[in-house]
């Protein structure tokens, strides 16, 4: 429990809330070329930047507890920092420092996991984001832990890919597949036997959240566990097969596929169904895309879809994915301890708070900004807000849910009950890894018009609207060489579409209409303190509040 913020005597508190818009997934770009936010009409954004202070946050690595500055930011750890005031750890730091250690492998789960599959004969299944991309998972990680299994008497490993193109190239799985594939013949012999079993696009199987699309976790279930899928003789064989009869498909869009060979009849078999006795480790160290899968390999009770043959395995995760529900049961990796968060603090001094997002990000502004908690600080002074997203490809619903966000938001302003309003638009994000740049730039103006309306009703409320984001995204939708700059062309000579996040900082903007004398000037970069990290975010809107932050946290940008 943490005590009640103190007031501040020396700030004036607004009539009406402060209400905090995190533009998922929008940032300044480095390149002129592919920055569909500056290529967008933001007029209302532009209109609110150029008469406030506003500043640059960073948004990626260090700057929000990821191991090197070479690491793009996320949704998760953004707003882990945001809610948190301060810079944790985040789950690939962990996990490499726990393998560099040794500690994940003295450890009771990863000795269960491994005890199990030898006493019972069967094998290690690794399931996971098949990747370098550092947001969910990391191939050095699964290697690792194939090595270690092999020295310790494992004798049977399966590895069920799950594709990205959004983090890393959107066509980039053969740059993955090949050397692992070198990889796995290298630690392969008489007594080891290790092959990708199983896989698909990360947004067609297995990778759902937020219970957005079960569907997409059954296909998974059915492929990995059950081995029932369209059947290839390896996963490359699978990649370009698909790439043919799919043109312009993207690898997280991949289908389903099984590795299969002959077995004693000559009839094509599964290399890797998942059978009673069998040990499972998912590898993925983010939480949001993890917790549906692991509820079919834990849960008792289970009605999103029909598991049929349920296997008797040890499961184990590759972190605790939910603290407070403590799942999954079994984890390698313990995650970063936050506590004294700004919504513990908020909710000890009576502050009443509304959250609110559609599906996609809904437990980002709940559940990752309240230091992965599920659940309320106070059920009398919090209320959360699910819109539910549509269950169709971002780039043909580009204005994604935007305009509900907003209606309700705009209601609760002026209603009085609030005292701070947090809500994200996943737009700039959930479009901008479609690689589609119309549709991203479709979002922009479609988020901006819903920024204009808030605008207004904050300054008719007498309110004060905190502008941000959690990392860069639709700010860099073409990959560049990285020497040169110049945009990478596809072979039509268009310009090749980059899905992942981007490296690039994130606006910060303070729209008070009603403040007096609390900034140097009306607007202008130089008016709030430079050089600060998304973390900043917390200390700034406790103080907007009226209130002193808390000791141990990140400096606001205000001046104060």
């Amino acid at each position: 429990m943490v005590e009640a913020l103190k007031k501040n005597p020396n700030w004036k508190k607004r009539k009406g809330p402060v209400v905090l818009v995190i533009m998922d997934g929008v940032g300044y770009g480095k390149y002129k070329e592919g920055d569909a936010v500056a290529d967008s009409k933001m007029n209302h954004l532009d209109a609110i930047t150029a008469k406030s202070p506003h500043t640059k946050l960073k948004a990626h690595g260090k700057a929000v507890g990821l191991p090197s500055d070479d690491d793009m930011g996320n949704s998760e750890v953004g707003h882990n920092a945001m809610g948190c005031g301060r810079v944790f750890n985040q789950g690939a730091a962990l996990v490499s420092k726990s393998i560099e250690t040794g500690a994940m492998f003295q450890g009771q789960a990863w000795k269960e996991i491994v005890e199990n599959a030898k006493k019972s004969g069967g094998a290690v299944h690794f399931i996971g984001l098949f990747s370098d991309g550092n947001v969910h998972s990391h191939l050095d990680h699964l290697k690792a832990m194939i090595k270690q299994a092999k020295k310790e008497g494992v004798k049977k490993v399966r590895i069920h890919t799950l594709f990205d193109g959004r983090d890393v190239g959107e066509t980039s799985a053969l740059e993955y597949i090949d050397p692992f594939e070198a990889f796995l013949k290298e630690q392969s012999d008489g007594s080891f036997d290790a092959r990708i079993a199983s896989g698909g696009g990360r947004m067609w199987i297995t990778m759902d959240r937020y219970g957005a699309d079960w569907s997409m976790v059954e296909r998974g279930w059915a492929v990995h566990v059950h081995g029932e899928g369209r059947q290839f003789k390896n996963a490359r064989e699978a990649v370009e097969t698909y790439r043919k009869e799919i043109p312009g498909i993207i690898d997280q869009d991949l289908k389903e596929f099984v590795v299969a060979e002959n077995g004693p009849t000559g009839t094509p078999a599964p290399i890797g169904a998942i059978e009673d006795g069998d040990s499972v480790v998912y590898f993925n160290f983010r939480g949001d895309r993890s917790l549906e899968i692991t509820a079919a390999f834990e849960e008792e009770k289970f009605d999103k879809f029909d598991r049929g043959r349920r296997p008797k395995v040890c499961y184990a995760g590759m972190m605790e994915y939910d603290g407070d529900a403590h799942v999954p049961k079994r984890y390698l990796v313990s995650p970063p301890s936050i506590d004294k968060t700004m919504g513990e603090y908020l909710a000890a001094s009576g502050v009443r708070t509304l959250a609110i997002s559609e599906t996609q990000k809904y437990g980002h502004v709940t559940y990752f900004f309240n230091g992965n908690r599920t659940g309320k600080f106070d059920e009398k002074l919090e209320d959360f807000v699910e819109i539910k997203s549509d269950v169709v490809p971002f780039e043909q619903r580009p204005w994604m849910k935007c305009a509900d966000i907003a209606d309700q938001v705009m209601e609760a302003i002026p209603s009085g009950k609030y005292d701070f309003i947090r809500l994200n638009f996943p737009n700039g994000d959930m479009v901008g890894h479609t690689g589609v740049y119309q549709a991203v730039v479709c979002s922009m103006e479609a988020m901006d018009l819903q920024i204009g309306r808030i605008a207004k009703v904050v300054e008719g409320a007498g309110g004060v609207l905190v502008i941000t984001a959690d990392h860069g995204n639709s700010d860099d939708m073409y990959e560049h060489d990285k020497k040169t700059g110049a945009v990478s062309l596809k072979p039509d000579g268009t310009p090749k579409a980059k899905t992942s996040h981007s490296l690039n900082p994130v606006p910060c903007i303070i729209y008070d209409p009603a403040g007096g004398n609390e900034y140097p000037h009306k607007a202008g970069e130089g008016d709030l303190n430079e050089g600060l990290g998304i973390s900043s975010i917390a200390a700034t809107c406790i103080q907007l509040l009226g209130f002193i932050p808390p000791v141990d946290y990140d400096r606001s940008v205000l001046k104060m």
